[in-house]
């Protein structure tokens, strides 16, 4: 989860909503990614998107079986549609979001018995410092 706050951590440097992605494999990172909706022009650039798309790249497969994602804010019903399709077989998040989340708050898509796949899921991970880095980059944008 480190490496997700790391991501993140760029993200907001970016001047973009500071969540971070990695997608892991035996330990080892395999794709990386952070929020670039602002800088890409592209509503679908968030860092899960990014980061299972460079983990797609990294193994030159479409499906992620065997591999886990993690990342700093729960899920968008987009990525957390994603997730599923990529077949991750875990997803482990930090802050919980009330707004939009698809992982276990509002909807719990990963997990859907209706659907092909589902995710093992651990939330709470790092929530604190993940939910201080969104409260920060949300507190200086209102105060601009």
């Amino acid at each position: 989860m480190d490496a997700a706050l790391r991501q993140a951590e760029r993200a907001l440097g970016c001047q973009e909503v500071p969540v971070g992605a990695v997608v892991t494999r035996g330990g080892q990172i395999i794709g990386r990614g952070h929020n670039q909706v602002e800088m890409l022009s592209d509503p679908t650039a968030h860092a899960e998107m990014i980061a299972i798309t460079a983990a797609c790249e990294t193994l030159q497969v479409k499906s992620l079986t065997g591999c886990c994602l993690y990342v700093t804010l729960e899920p968008c019903p987009m990525c957390a549609g994603a997730i599923v399709l990529a077949r991750l077989d875990r997803l482990v998040f930090g802050a919980l979001d009330e707004k939009s989340g698809s992982a276990s708050t509002l909807y719990n898509i990963v997990q859907d018995a209706r659907l092909n796949h589902r995710v093992e899921v651990v939330s709470g991970l790092e929530a604190v410092r993940s939910a201080q880095l969104l409260q920060a980059f949300f507190s200086r944008r209102r105060d601009a």
